[in-house]
């Protein structure tokens, strides 16, 4: 399985991350993904799942920040369009990212269950975007959390491809 997302100059573009347009933003925070696509899914794939993680935040805030996760996608699709989180154009359930835990402490299911963009505070951090085939479709509901992504794809994960995405501070 192989999975692609466009850089701007190796770059995630502005659009996606800390610099973008207010009509991209929402609570100050980005909220329209960038488009992934993806090849050469397993033929016996029942379902797709992703995370975007960024393990540069360990030092920043003890913890990788989670800027995305979904479960539930269709095997058949070659790409996730662009804003796919917020307007939902290819189906999936999406899971809380970081601004929803303890922390933040966001309560918003717009912005606390969906995508939340790059935006590194010290340096171009590396975002882990992770796709998995699965060969199940997962019991979880739309907020579901990080952990019980994970709990629920053990052992049933096929394929798995891993794309970085470098973000400007």
């Amino acid at each position: 399985m192989d999975i692609q997302v466009p850089l701007t100059k190796g770059l995630l573009a502005d659009k996606y991350s800390k610099y973008a347009g207010k009509a991209n933003t929402l609570g100050g925070g980005p909220i329209v993904s960038f488009p992934i696509k993806i090849n050469d899914v397993p033929k016996d794939a029942a379902s797709l799942a992703l995370t975007v993680l960024d393990w540069d935040a360990v030092p920043v805030s003890g913890f990788p920040w989670i800027h995305w996760i979904a479960a539930n996608i269709s095997p058949d699709i070659t790409e996730i369009p662009e804003d796919n989180s917020q307007k939902l154009k290819i189906p999936m359930i999406q899971g809380r990212n970081s601004t929803a835990g303890g922390l933040v402490g966001n309560t918003d299911p717009v912005t606390a269950w969906h995508y939340n963009g790059p935006n590194p505070p010290d340096k171009v951090h590396n975002y882990h975007l992770s796709v998995f085939a699965l060969d199940t479709k997962l019991p979880l509901k739309d907020g579901f959390w990080l952990n019980e992504l994970q709990d629920a794809m053990r052992g049933h994960i096929l394929a798995t491809a891993e794309f970085v995405i470098p973000s400007k501070p």
